[in-house]
């Protein structure tokens, strides 16, 4: 008897967790295939609650996925490593055992042999060697780093308690991509929640948030009338925003421009630009684009290995020639999962591989508990709760998509009462 097709997917993100799950669901729970996801992290978190997770309006163990327990659950294996290698030719990836206690052998490497391999790694910011900025800035590329950042805001508001005299705080976030903007409209309800649970040394009028973008205008990816929208909500909440200033370099102190001014920032966060991680970058005998992400045909498959597929932010796919390769968004990965499930029914089954097509459903930037700004179709504008109820929609469905709905319908009655009764900032 023959082994079952075994279809290897290599980073646990948004994309490819909608991914393993759909495939165990389909193939695993029918033995048609096996199913293996690889993570270097022990548990899933949907990257675009980083934002909220920094400031500490959201604890981030509340929504949390743990690989393990998910993956018995829906009939796929995972295995926890980091990706060091692809050995095309042997058909097998190789991986090192990653740290999770003292007395793991941390840097062991170990192979993983595939039939299909699926590689959704995701992206990390591109700091572009400005000086400075890995010494003295944070990052919001992985839960880690957002606890970091939050962790050294708490600290900075307890060290105050204990001075007998109030203090100011400046916070500068460079890049006013969607990260960016939700990050500092994020901080403004932080910082009302600081005072209002008694550290209060740091008055919220004596915090300045600026937000810095290179760009003429926040926003760049999205339209001119979002973002003019989006400017002034956030010069609504006191927010500094800064466009057409390139950063030249960062110290503990400020950071400096091109054009010869400089901003005082106690915290300043990177989120200016995206690539791929090294492990990619490095990776021999792939075709790439310049920002390192993969070459993929319409059908997803790599342009070096037909038996190896890229999606999510680490491809780089034009599906037309006349357009622009598809953008690093939560949506192109999420849809790119869906049309996976199909890709691979056909290759199990024989057929001739079916080609993606991405449809435009609209951005959506949250700016606030109650607020965000955004477009849907490429023509209608939407703001306020309404799109805010859009934008918290988008977390529902990928619940959906890993829980099921009656589970995803049961965690959102959840989230609803512990936000009732839990303090509305992390305190600790």
């Amino acid at each position: 008897m023959s082994k079952p097709h075994h279809i290897v997917i290599v980073g646990g993100g948004a994309g490819g967790l909608e991914l393993a799950t759909q495939l165990g669901d389909t193939f695993g729970k029918s033995k048609k295939a096996k199913i293996t996801l690889v993570d270097q992290k022990l548990t899933h978190i949907w990257k675009p609650l980083l934002h909220e997770i920094a400031a500490g309006t959201m604890n981030p163990t509340d929504e949390e996925t743990n690989y393990y327990a998910h993956a018995a659950k829906h009939d796929y294996e995972f295995v926890l490593g980091r990706l060091e290698d692809v050995q095309s030719q042997q058909k097998e990836v190789q991986l090192s055992k990653t740290q999770s206690s003292k007395y793991d052998a941390s840097g062991e490497l170990f192979n993983l042999h595939y039939d299909t391999l699926i590689l959704a790694v995701g992206s990390v910011s591109n700091d572009f060697n400005t000086p400075g900025v890995k010494e003295f800035c944070h990052y919001l590329d992985s839960r880690q780093q957002a606890e970091i950042f939050q962790q050294d805001l708490l600290h900075l508001y307890l060290d105050a308690q204990n001075k007998n005299v109030e203090r100011n705080l400046q916070i500068a976030i460079i890049g006013a991509g969607a990260t960016g903007v939700e990050l500092s409209a994020e901080l403004v309800e932080a910082k009302q929640n600081f005072y209002k649970y008694g550290l209060n040394k740091i008055n919220p009028n004596n915090v300045k948030i600026s937000l810095v973008e290179g760009a003429n205008r926040i926003l760049p990816a999205l339209s001119e009338k979002i973002a003019e929208h989006a400017t002034k909500q956030l010069e609504r909440m006191k927010i500094d925003v800064l466009t057409a200033k390139r950063v030249e370099k960062v110290d503990a102190e400020k950071i400096y421009f091109t054009d010869g001014t400089s901003i005082h920032a106690e915290l300043k966060v990177w989120a200016a630009g995206i690539k791929t991680p090294d492990v990619i970058a490095n990776l021999k005998g792939f075709e790439k684009d310049r920002m390192g992400r993969l070459d993929v045909y319409a059908t997803l498959q790599t342009k070096s290995d037909p038996n190896i597929f890229a999606f999510g932010d680490c491809a780089h796919c034009i599906l037309d020639a006349r357009e622009a390769a598809l953008g690093p968004r939560a949506q192109v990965a999420s849809q790119q999962a869906n049309f996976l499930v199909d890709a691979m029914q056909a290759r199990i089954n024989g057929k001739q591989q079916p080609m993606f097509q991405f449809s435009d459903k609209g951005s959506l930037v949250s700016l606030s508990k109650n607020k965000a700004v955004g477009e849907l179709l490429g023509q209608v504008n939407v703001q306020g709760f309404v799109a805010k109820s859009m934008y918290v929609s988008l977390y529902r469905m990928h619940q959906a998509t890993i829980y099921g709905y009656a589970h995803a319908g049961l965690l959102t009655a959840k989230d609803f009462v512990t936000r009732k009764i839990t303090p509305k900032i992390k305190l600790h």
